[in-house]
């Protein structure tokens, strides 16, 4: 370990030790999702809020809801339906008869983890209520200004299914989520435990605290000090440019397929990601993998294709899966 001071390496240690703990214990209620609470703890340790998509049945809402009891967080969960007004999520101001004046109601927003349960089930004032707390970390009700509680996760669903009713997200709002996870399917082996585990009553487990406040800001810490040379900061800026002139780094058959590429926001969370993962694998320095391994979770939304390549079942997965193939790092 090449951190800078011996205690510093011991620090460093003690903190892989506790995560390795949170996965352990996360895992004593749901069964595989490795993939996903990787990523919640990588938005956790640097302050980027996450957008999980997937089918039904996925335990989305319970590896959050887990996660929070290990980690010791104030936990809500908001059901997004299309009757949801922003008060409900921010508060409002409520009228007390006994003192004779209004007094302020706090909504639910005002905890560390924030699960908003199926985001585009909710009309825009309700999503962009949200995503200004999430962009400014504070909320006004009334004539008070209120700052959120740290740390401010939001971890937000969207059901790729049965769209009828639902609200997309437009894309410069989904571009203020750190990464977008698509949660996959378990595996036969997975869902064999799991059977087995509803069909036994073996659920409820009792999970322990691994985690403080105090950790996760000294983890955001330590990730800050994670070093990354300067050819893989201009490998990440040449990544994001591939996306806006495919056609300057030999991508000429993608570039046909995408009408928006990705935001300066997809360069700075592509660097922090990296950090991040590189930091949970025990290293202080970031190699170009962890970069290539995050590329699809934070650029995936920030890739805007035409009707052309919904044309030819072309997917930003696809495009993305181009660019790292084609743009080179130079030493």
């Amino acid at each position: 370990m090449a951190f800078e001071t011996a205690s510093s390496s011991e620090l460093h240690q003690e903190h892989k030790i506790k995560i390795k703990q949170v996965l352990d214990e996360v895992g004593k209620v749901v069964v595989g999702q490795e993939y996903m609470v990787n990523r919640l703890l990588a938005g956790l340790f640097t302050n980027g809020h996450i957008l999980l998509e997937g089918v039904p049945g996925l335990a989305k809402t319970l590896t959050i809801s887990t996660l929070a009891r290990v980690l010791h967080l104030d936990f809500q969960r908001i059901q997004f339906t299309p009757d949801l007004l922003p008060a409900d999520l921010v508060g409002t101001m409520i009228y007390n008869q006994k003192d004779g004046k209004f007094e302020v109601k706090k909504g639910p927003i005002f905890a560390n983890i924030i699960l908003a349960d199926e985001i585009n089930r909710s009309p825009a004032k309700v999503q962009s209520a949200l995503l200004e707390a999430m962009q400014e970390k504070q909320v006004t009700i009334g004539e008070t200004t209120f700052k959120l509680d740290k740390p401010f996760l939001v971890l937000a669903t969207q059901n790729p299914v049965d769209q009828e009713g639902t609200y997309p997200l437009p894309e410069a709002q989904v571009d203020r989520f750190m990464m977008k996870v698509h949660v996959e399917y378990p595996t036969k082996e997975q869902e064999l435990e799991v059977m087995r585990r509803i069909s036994n009553m073996q659920f409820g487990y009792e999970v322990n605290t691994v985690l403080t406040k105090e950790d996760i800001f000294a983890i955001r810490a330590e990730v800050n000090k994670v070093k990354i040379s300067e050819s893989l900061e201009k490998y990440i800026i040449e990544l994001v440019f591939a996306t806006r002139r495919p056609k300057e780094y030999n991508l000429t058959n993608e570039a046909q397929y995408i009408q928006f590429g990705a935001s300066p926001r997809a360069s700075i969370n592509l660097n922090l990601s990296a950090k991040a993962l590189a930091y949970m694998d025990g290293r202080d320095f970031v190699l170009p993998e962890d970069i290539k391994e995050v590329a699809q979770d934070v650029m995936n939304h920030r890739i805007l294709l035409n009707y052309e390549a919904e044309a030819d079942n072309i997917k930003t997965a696809d495009i993305i899966k181009s660019i790292l193939n084609k743009v080179p790092i130079n030493k």
